[in-house]
């Protein structure tokens, strides 16, 4: 049985891949390490708490002395650990480059000193920087152009990964995605945000004129894709995984407002973010034809989902709303936080 550290497991799409890989994989145990920042909730895996092939440790991947205290043979690292939000990095870049990029080394190194055979790094598209209206859409080879402190720190977070292969034959692999949605977002970020305040009757805030385009994919399916580069991706490659749904901004609040039967009254126009990428684009190729990768959700379909399970799921996001899901650590880890 191989035994997999999935870093940031209690996030949103960390929390998902464990849910997944734990669903469809009989023969894996999982070690979830996660520092359960703000982002991190550990009531998005009560479903599997209980099972025997997981396990949950409480440790800052910056931490190298917490890191190399796990006693455990680890098999595979997959590494979605970060801080993500753009706004965050905007107004603390420190925060995102201890995190994504002193956390990253300590990981590299400890996963070379314990012989790790797989090591898959969870990055972004945002690396890539910004598109105009025709440009042709990210690939593998489109130079690095960061334009936020958020996809900087991750930018720089991928060339170590890179480093460590060419320099000691580390068997590295890079996903870059596109911007993802569907269950246990943190609602901070614009789906989750807009479903959640849609719903209790408060303004949607729109950066600029709302155009902004994002390529959409459903969490599950990106959680597909790095489980297929895990196992079957060629090491030191980097893959692309896009949802090839590019929508703007406004037209995806504008579909959440009609879901939950609102116009357009709600929609409130608000200061543009620094420095705000105009337009993000995937060119997945690569994955689907080399892996066979292919996306099980469209976005219409995958969009009316996420609503009706923010709306079946009212009280999760209200915890985490009030900060009440904070205590959940406690009341179910106790004293045993911290320990497998």
């Amino acid at each position: 049985m191989s035994t997999i550290l999935v870093t940031g497991g209690a996030g949103f799409i960390g929390s998902n891949y464990v849910r997944l890989l734990l669903r469809q994989q009989s023969a894996v145990r999982l070690l979830n390490v996660d520092s359960l920042t703000y982002a991190g909730n550990l009531e998005n895996l009560t479903e599997v708490e209980s099972d025997p092939r997981y396990s949950f440790v409480k440790a800052d991947i910056t931490d190298a002395a917490a890191v190399e205290s796990i006693q455990e043979p680890i098999d595979e690292i997959v590494h979605f650990a970060a801080e993500s939000h753009v706004d965050r990095s905007i107004e603390d870049a420190a925060t995102f480059l201890r995190t994504n990029v002193l956390g990253t080394q300590v990981l590299l190194d400890f996963a070379r000193r314990r012989g790790v055979k797989r090591f898959v790094h969870v990055s972004t598209d945002e690396v890539y920087g910004s598109l105009g209206p025709s440009d042709p859409a990210f690939s593998e080879t489109t130079p690095i152009a960061p334009n936020s402190p958020y996809a900087s720190s991750k930018a720089a977070s991928d060339l170590l990964v890179r480093a460590a292969f060419h320099t000691h034959g580390m068997p590295v692999l890079i996903t870059r995605c596109s911007n993802n949605y569907g269950p246990y977002q943190f609602p901070e970020k614009l789906i989750p945000l807009m479903i959640a305040n849609a719903m209790e009757g408060k303004p949607l805030p729109v950066y600029g004129d709302g155009l902004n385009v994002r390529d959409w994919i459903q969490v599950e399916d990106h959680c597909r894709a790095v489980d297929l580069v895990r196992m079957t991706g060629r090491v030191g490659e980097v893959y692309n995984v896009g949802g090839r749904s590019e929508r703007p901004n406004i037209e995806v609040v504008r579909t959440i407002l009609r879901t939950l039967g609102h116009g357009d009254e709600l929609i409130r126009y608000v200061k543009d973010r620094l420095g705000h990428d105009r337009r993000y684009a995937i060119d997945d190729r690569k994955i689907r034809n080399e892996l066979g990768f292919t996306t099980l959700h469209n976005f219409e379909e995958g969009l009316a989902a996420t609503v009706a399970w923010y709306g079946q799921n009212r009280a999760w996001w209200e915890r985490v709303r009030s900060g009440d899901y904070r205590g959940y650590y406690e009341r179910m880890y106790g004293s045993r936080l911290g320990n497998s």
